[in-house]
């Protein structure tokens, strides 16, 4: 396991009143200590919490994130030392500000929802907190990670239906989980599944697909390697349909979420999105980084520009 850097920087909220109790609010992959503070308001209408939102140690784009991930529901080789460096948090935050641990509610979002979910639930001689809020993330199954459910805390599980980032038959899975082991917990009303959304011009591949759909293609392959949360991805994603529709019959073209297919990214160092890139015969041939305009795209991957 790789060591995290201690103590977390943090951001510090006070609500409207003299606070009674704490509130360690985690934030999720490319984020800051700052971005889940919006949702404060209406975690804690009443003010009576001192909210500490920690920021993750490592960078990542223009943010941080709490481990380098190996994939749902894996983690990362950083998650167990993070949720060590926030345990400690807890336990420091609770002794500065003079509140008891067992009192202390652990909320967090996506990567801080595994966290939350592994701080509160894992087998601990400190005080469990009073409660866990799991938003839009998944009980982490990792080596090294033993779960004590026997005196777990209430847990309450939110999950959106159409999350793009980790599916909500995550979130499932944990409320079936906790329900199994005994442990008390909530989600909000189910709804129903959402029919699979049509793909488009830009086919979805996986590690499953990839091979077939790019590397054995006959026309030659443009890849779009992207995240839901990468701002430029989303502003390059028409263009990339555009050039889908623009190039049909001549190129195929795909796109590829870097979050859910780690093992592509790995495989042809994807470093920096989004990365438009030219397979050729099996073989990446050209690749394009940030979002640029069509003809600026199609030149660096040395095709022939539409006008």
């Amino acid at each position: 396991m790789r060591a995290v850097a201690a103590p977390l920087v943090s951001n510090v909220v006070r609500g409207r009143q003299e606070p009674d109790r704490l509130l360690l609010l985690i934030h999720g992959k490319g984020a800051d200590e700052h971005d889940l503070e919006p949702l404060v308001p209406y975690l804690d209408p009443e003010g009576r919490f001192l909210t500490v939102l920690p920021r993750a140690p490592l960078p990542f784009m223009s943010g941080w994130q709490w481990y380098e991930t190996d994939g749902i529901p894996k983690g990362g080789p950083e998650l167990i030392p993070s949720v060590d460096a926030l345990d400690d948090l807890l336990d420091s935050a609770c002794t500065e500000h003079g509140f008891e641990r067992a009192q202390a509610i652990v909320a967090g979002f996506s990567q801080g929802c595994a966290l939350t979910l592994a701080l509160g639930l894992r087998r601990s001689d400190r005080p469990r907190p009073a409660g866990l809020l799991a938003m839009s993330g998944f009980l982490p199954e990792r080596d090294g990670l033993d779960y004590d459910f026997a005196t777990a805390p209430p847990v309450l599980i939110q999950h959106g239906t159409a999350d793009p980032t980790i599916s909500v038959g995550y979130g499932r899975r944990a409320v079936a989980r906790l329900g199994a082991e005994g442990v008390d917990r909530g989600q909000a009303e189910a709804e129903p599944e959402p029919e699979p959304e049509d793909d488009g011009l830009v086919r979805k591949v996986t590690t499953h697909t990839f091979e077939s759909e790019v590397l054995r293609s006959d026309l030659p392959v443009i890849v779009d390697f992207w995240a839901p949360w990468c701002q430029p991805c989303l502003m390059v994603a028409p263009i990339v349909e555009q050039i889908a529709a623009m190039r049909a019959g001549s190129y195929r073209v795909v796109k590829v979420n870097i979050d859910e297919e780690p093992a592509i990214a790995r495989a042809y160092e994807v470093q920096s999105i989004p990365m438009i890139a030219l397979f050729r015969g099996g073989r990446l041939e050209r690749a394009s980084l940030g979002a640029k305009p069509r003809p600026a795209l199609e030149a660096e991957l040395g095709m022939l520009v539409i006008p």
